[in-house]
């Protein structure tokens, strides 16, 4: 088991959204980065674990814990010509984009914002706090894992 960051704009997608999905699970689509595409396609497996940050508000962070239910397969919204997603590039013959599906194992009794994450020694080398860092999926440590996990429960 591999453990990740899943980015997210809560005015897009939140936690409290996929709380709400039929079993608490849905496609991680619209991923639109090639080396998070061939994350999705050949790193993410089921039963890895990411947490689920909101970015892209005040203040960001980590809201919870999915589990990847689904290993990665076509993203069928870049062939949907309605869809913010649609690339016209993408044919069902040579499928340019992947999305996984995730299932909500938990949302977190509190929300770690980004500067929590930042004042804290063990997480000091996480992804997400790379200079330049814009990718919307990013691998975790199980040293990080734990860290967060127990920020959570503090």
């Amino acid at each position: 088991m591999r453990y990740w960051l899943f980015k997210s704009e809560p005015s897009c997608f939140s936690i409290d959204d996929l709380s709400r999905r039929l079993k608490q699970t849905a496609a991680w689509d619209g991923v639109r980065n090639y080396q998070v595409r061939n994350m999705l396609r050949d790193e993410i497996k089921p039963g890895d674990q990411a947490f689920f940050y909101h970015s892209s508000c005040t203040p960001p962070g980590i809201a919870g814990i999915v589990t990847v239910v689904k290993a990665g397969y076509p993203d069928d919204t870049a062939r949907d010509i309605h869809s913010d997603h649609f690339d016209p590039k993408s044919t069902v013959e040579n499928p340019r984009w992947y999305m996984v599906d995730v299932k909500l194992e938990k949302k977190f009794p509190r929300f770690i914002a980004l500067d929590e994450i930042k004042r804290h020694p063990k997480l000091k080398k996480m992804l997400i706090l790379r200079k330049g860092n814009r990718l919307s999926i990013t691998s975790v440590t199980k040293e990080e894992w734990n860290a967060v996990s127990m920020l959570a429960q503090e």
